[in-house]
């Protein structure tokens, strides 16, 4: 098992220095920051000065060195815009994005198995045949389209709930369902077809030929061995929950970190760009490795490299 824990965090390790090359190089592709910076009436001395203070005057790969040099001490460099070191934005904006992430995330596991069960073990075909199509469509659907129509439903139609920025409760019901939505329908889909192989399994039979309930065989034989791969399924998903933040945020004017990516896209601060990235990059990297453990703990054929 400890040698299964190093590889992963070894390849976590490489998969975050490989991001911190492309996402340095992928956001110089992006333009010129100075052309939102600088006004248009700016001198060529005045633009030259202000290169000089953001560190643009030097040639792209003295730039390289000196932004791997920073990362090496857990520098993540100033804002162009804010003028405010890039970890402390990320501070004040990180406990905004985990409270729409960390709902989202408590619905999916508690909806989607539900759902996956339901749809392999109902007796009745209308039900299993809705709970398919509510799969379908949630993994079809995107999420930034689902949220717009999530408003101008509830929010702008009806007048249930708000439309944007935080609040009270009612606030977080329109954006955690729109994030929690896709989630929900690959787990359901990734459980019912395990559910559907482990109720075809021998131990299945054994378990009702010596007198296990219905309700036993599948929610504890049954669903128990359905889990490794829903687990698996947590991990990869976590980097959609992350990327699909951002958009939620800025459907719904979240002030998160999501929405200070956009804006830093948007006005090319590359600084602010490659933090968020990054630091998002490592949480996402440490929750995927703890979830390929917790994998390989339930099953030894994945740790053995079977």
């Amino acid at each position: 098992m400890g040698t299964f824990i190093v590889r992963r965090v070894g390849q976590g390790a490489l998969t975050i220095l490989i991001l911190a090359v492309l996402v340095f190089v992928l956001s110089r592709l992006t333009g010129d920051p100075l052309n939102n910076l600088v006004p248009l009436e700016a001198s060529p001395a005045q633009r030259a000065t202000i290169a000089a203070q953001l560190g643009l005057d030097k040639p792209l790969h003295e730039q390289f060195i000196i932004y791997f040099a920073n990362l090496l001490t857990g520098d993540l460099g100033m804002s162009f815009t804010h003028r405010v070191p890039v970890s402390t934005l990320f501070g004040e904006r990180i406990f905004n994005s985990l409270a729409l992430v960390i709902p989202a995330f408590i619905v999916v596991i508690i909806v989607g198995p539900v759902l996956g069960v339901v749809g392999a073990t109902s007796r009745f075909s209308v039900v299993r045949k809705a709970v398919l199509i509510f799969a379908t469509l949630g993994i079809a659907l995107p999420v930034f389209w689902l949220g717009l129509v999530f408003v101008r439903v509830f929010a702008v139609e009806l007048g249930w709930l708000p439309a944007s920025r935080m609040g009270d409760w009612t606030h977080y019901v329109l954006p955690v369902a729109s994030l929690s939505l896709l989630m929900i329908a690959g787990m359901m889909r990734l459980v019912r077809s395990s559910m559907l192989d482990s109720l075809g399994r021998d131990y299945i039979k054994l378990a009702r030929i010596t007198g296990a309930s219905e309700r036993s065989v599948r929610w504890k034989h049954a669903l128990r061995n359905s889990l490794s791969s829903a687990v698996a399924f947590l991990g990869v998903y976590m980097s959609v929950l992350v990327a699909g933040t951002t958009v939620i945020e800025k459907v719904f004017a979240w002030p998160g970190v999501g929405l200070l990516l956009y804006d830093a896209v948007v006005a090319r601060n590359y600084p602010l760009v490659q933090g968020i990235i990054l630091i998002s990059a490592v949480l996402v990297v440490a929750v995927n490795t703890v979830f390929d453990v917790l994998q390989a703990y339930l099953d030894p054929k994945i740790r053995l490299g079977v």
